[in-house]
């Protein structure tokens, strides 16, 4: 096989995987979730973690910000939107895909950059942008949404590391997602 055609096996490979990951994400965010005062508690992100240990940063990245987007304008959370779309992409930023294993300790360790970008990105979002400006009061409220993010995050986590033990048993990102 030529390297060009290598190349193309490879960008084919990870756009399948970013549209399927997308969906899943969508899924798992708009269908697997608990309602709560500020919205709903998901379990999507999970699935963001996995994609960002498994595909490139910038498939990453797009699956993550299409699937909470759908989840969020489908859902009728569409104010949600602009804060979703680069929370979500941000957060794979911190994951790496260098081992040949998903669960490292390095991606591990990406759980809490995760758990804090999703916090102070939504509490600031909703704090400023959708109060209209910036006071103590609109942030303090937005920050003690802060208990259900970490429920998520800690969801999302579990639903992580389980996936990736199993897919690590099974030899999955050596077997699909070889390194050249």
């Amino acid at each position: 096989m030529t390297a060009a055609r290598t190349s193309d096996t490879r960008k084919l490979r990870d756009l399948t995987f970013s549209g399927i990951f997308a969906g899943l994400i969508y899924v798992m965010t708009a269908y697997v979730h608990v309602p709560t005062g500020a919205g709903y508690t998901h379990a999507g992100d999970g699935l963001i973690f996995l994609a960002a240990c498994l595909l490139p940063s910038p498939y990453a990245a797009a699956a993550a910000a299409v699937g909470g987007a759908l989840a969020d304008g489908l859902s009728g959370f569409a104010v949600w939107l602009p804060a979703t779309i680069i929370i979500k992409a941000v957060t794979t930023l911190y994951f790496s895909t260098k081992s040949d294993k998903i669960i490292t300790k390095r991606n591990i360790a990406a759980l809490l950059p995760a758990l804090v970008t999703c916090v102070a990105g939504y509490s600031l979002y909703q704090g400023i942008f959708m109060s209209g400006h910036v006071s103590t009061a609109a942030l303090a409220a937005a920050f003690a949404q802060t208990p259900a993010y970490c429920i998520q995050i800690a969801a999302s986590s579990v639903l992580f590391i389980f996936l990736g033990i199993v897919l690590d048993r099974m030899r999955f990102k050596a077997r699909y997602f070889p390194k050249h």
